[in-house]
């Protein structure tokens, strides 16, 4: 059975000429197949993984470096990754993100730029809101944060 699945995937690939293939729809069985070797990571374990590794971060930079001040700085690094990505999230998994294509497209790109503006907006206020304020240790965090999209890739398996 998914040998079949294989052979369809193979045989129409995304070669020009295969535009004269007819196309088979999967049976309920060869569906759930599919589902089960390439299973969906869920936005919001991803946005749990960035506030946890925010929170270790924040744990991280008082330990190493010894300088409570800065936690505030690692938290809001984390901040600037979890809350824009929760936002992208909670659109993309709402029912009108889902109702067609072109509104699932139109959601990707809106929920997108919603979440490059929130970031940058917070970036612009961070010197006002985290007093003191590490750049490096904001900047790091944030990247560690950002980080979690890879993983959630590795998640998935092969």
């Amino acid at each position: 059975m998914t040998d079949s699945i294989a052979h369809r995937v193979a045989s129409t690939g995304y070669d020009d000429d295969a535009e004269d293939l007819p196309v088979t729809p999967l049976t309920r069985a060869e569906a759930q197949a599919l589902r089960v070797r390439s299973p969906q990571v869920s936005p919001w374990r991803v946005v749990a993984a960035q506030v946890a590794v925010g929170c270790l971060s924040a744990v991280a930079v008082w330990l190493v470096l010894g300088q409570p001040e800065f936690i505030g700085s690692a938290l809001y690094g984390a901040l600037i990754a979890v809350l824009p990505g929760a936002l992208m999230a909670r659109g993309m998994t709402s029912r009108v993100s889902s109702l067609s294509i072109g509104s699932s497209a139109f959601s990707v790109m809106l929920w997108s730029t919603v979440k490059i503006g929130v970031s940058i907006v917070m970036l612009m206020l961070a010197p006002r809101l985290v007093q003191p304020l590490s750049w490096p240790v904001l900047l790091a965090t944030l990247v560690l944060c950002m980080q979690m999209y890879w993983v959630a890739l590795l998640w998935r398996g092969r």
